[in-house]
């Protein structure tokens, strides 16, 4: 296997196959058929790609080093039929079924929200229900969406009614903006969701919420990092296909990111970047931070400890 694979793989890490021996695989899933406004989120893994050029090895406020920590590559584009959304569905479960059958953990460049569904469903046929957070404008928890029951929101309500996920361990942060109804975010709430608005995000730093989350969900629970790139606000991630005004910082999609570090992650995704509408790359380079912060937050990470012998990219 080549230490590195060029500029095309994330973090110019190498590339590598389903069965190679892996802690943690990058996966882009380019799926936009399931998405209800703008498309072009299928481009998100390749830009998001370009773009993490830029992200360097060691997280300099934590002392996180997961390329000294994790055998880490890039799987590639899981290839899907772009003119059949159940069709793709199935191929990306089929995909992650047979990619966590020796313990690797996944994490997502999307395409729109849909495919978080197979993967949650392959997950939890490896690791059981799932606990979850959230990260999002949405709550995605639509019954349907113009009348089909599968698309980018809807997956959570399927999630919860399927046993994927144990909505008492589930935690959404971000939600705001209009809805269809005045009781959107109300059905999760009912399950047992904690749901956390962005309006009582504002002025705020979420250390303190995370330290909630942690200890809400606890430190064995397998949990799965689900975050959508328009949980932030438009000012800092335009790119992406339903952006709403008043969303989180940059910053608190990083403090976020960083209170997962002690749940035990078994899998993240970061979805919803849309190139055509992110004309000047920010969006695609947040969200590769925000991967490389992920990737700092899964158990046994090391934090400021280099380990002799393995290497890393430069």
């Amino acid at each position: 296997m080549p230490r590195y694979a060029g500029p095309a793989t994330m973090f110019r890490l190498p590339s590598a196959s389903i069965g190679d021996p892996l802690g943690i695989a990058i996966v882009g899933v380019g799926l936009d058929i399931g998405a209800s406004n703008r498309a072009g989120s299928r481009f998100g893994p390749r830009q998001i790609r370009n773009e993490s050029s830029m992200v360097r090895p060691y997280c300099m406020a934590t002392g996180a080093a997961p390329f000294d920590s994790f055998q880490v590559a890039d799987l590639g584009d899981v290839a899907l039929n772009s003119f059949n959304l159940a069709e793709s569905i199935r191929i990306i479960e089929l995909f992650y079924q047979r990619l966590v059958q020796t313990d690797v953990k996944p994490v997502t460049l999307g395409g729109d929200h849909t495919i978080t569904l197979p993967i949650l469903r392959a997950l939890r046929q490896r690791h059981g229900t799932l606990a979850l957070v959230h990260v999002d404008a949405h709550a995605d928890t639509n019954d349907t969406m113009f009348g089909e029951p599968i698309a980018h929101g809807t997956i959570f309500r399927r999630a919860i009614e399927e046993g994927l996920v144990n909505p008492k361990k589930m935690v959404q942060i971000g939600l705001r903006a209009t809805g269809y109804t005045a009781d959107d975010f109300d059905w999760a709430r009912a399950q047992g969701v904690c749901v956390t608005t962005a309006e009582e995000c504002w002025y705020h730093s979420l250390v303190p919420l995370m330290d909630e989350v942690r200890d809400r969900i606890g430190a064995s629970i397998p949990t799965y990092l689900s975050f959508d790139i328009d949980g932030l606000d438009p000012s800092v991630a335009p790119g992406t296909g339903t952006p709403e005004p008043g969303g989180l910082a940059a910053s608190q999609g990083i403090e976020i990111i960083r209170g997962c570090f002690g749940l035990n992650l078994v899998g993240s995704d970061l979805v919803e970047v849309s190139p055509p509408y992110d004309t000047s790359g920010n969006t695609a380079l947040l969200a590769a931070n925000l991967v490389f912060e992920m990737l700092c937050s899964f158990p046994g990470c090391r934090r400021g400890e280099r380990v002799p012998g393995q290497t890393s990219p430069t």
